[in-house]
């Protein structure tokens, strides 16, 4: 990265955080997330420097080019997700959530931001009692703060919905805390509707109730 002598300390700061991952990880801050299938809340929420800095810099254009991956969550690359984890969400998922995010296989991704994994989506596949067809639970989506607005959240639950729409899946879902208005704005953008109010659905945070938001999508006729 190319600095002028006015934006060279700056520069320096930005590339200190780049090759500390590990500070954004304890740096991060949990409370401006959505949990249990939450989404990347607004720019304006990420203001605390240098996070913001570094985030207007990319739009400006002043950042080299870099690239938004996805790859898949395996054995050897478990802990990626659960640092992210600890990381993004006020809460601590047990084992059952790590087997069910392994066995979804493609459905769970690590989002890679120049090589550096600031973000993931799990999914968990669910069987229908009627029928037995498959539906996609989004168990969680979250981006770390510095690099949010930046469409990494839209990638991933992009990818979830392109595969449904693949495999024939035509039921997506998911639950968010009821005054998490930005992660419900979001999802709506995606066609998500509200389809249930549970209360107290969380426990040891305020409120506690939480809306069940649905995707219902058309399957495609069956080739015969």
């Amino acid at each position: 990265m190319s600095c002028s002598s006015q934006s060279r300390g700056l520069c320096a700061e930005i590339s200190w955080e780049f090759k500390n991952v590990s500070r954004l990880f304890s740096t991060a801050t949990p409370l401006h997330l959505c949990f249990s299938g939450g989404a990347v809340p607004s720019d304006s929420e990420a203001t605390l420097s240098p996070f913001s800095q570094i985030q207007t810099l990319f739009r400006m254009g002043a950042g080299r080019e870099v690239s938004i991956s996805l790859d898949g969550v395996r054995d050897k690359n478990l802990m990626q997700l659960k640092k992210l984890n600890i990381a993004l969400f006020p809460v601590r998922y047990n084992e059952k959530y790590y087997a069910d995010a392994l066995a979804s296989g493609e459905f769970t991704k690590l989002a890679y931001y120049s090589d550096i994994c600031v973000g993931a989506i799990a999914c968990r596949l669910e069987k229908k009692e009627n029928g037995g067809q498959i539906r996609v639970y989004i168990m969680t989506l979250g981006v770390l703060a510095p690099y949010r607005g930046l469409g990494i959240g839209t990638k991933l639950l992009n990818h979830v919905l392109d595969l449904c729409s693949k495999q024939n899946i035509s039921e997506v879902y998911l639950h968010v805390q009821t005054n998490n208005e930005d992660a419900i704005n979001f999802y709506k953008k995606f066609g998500f509707e509200i389809t249930e109010t549970i209360q107290n659905y969380y426990t040891n945070i305020s409120p506690p109730d939480c809306y069940v938001l649905t995707r219902h999508t058309v399957q495609s006729p069956t080739k015969k």
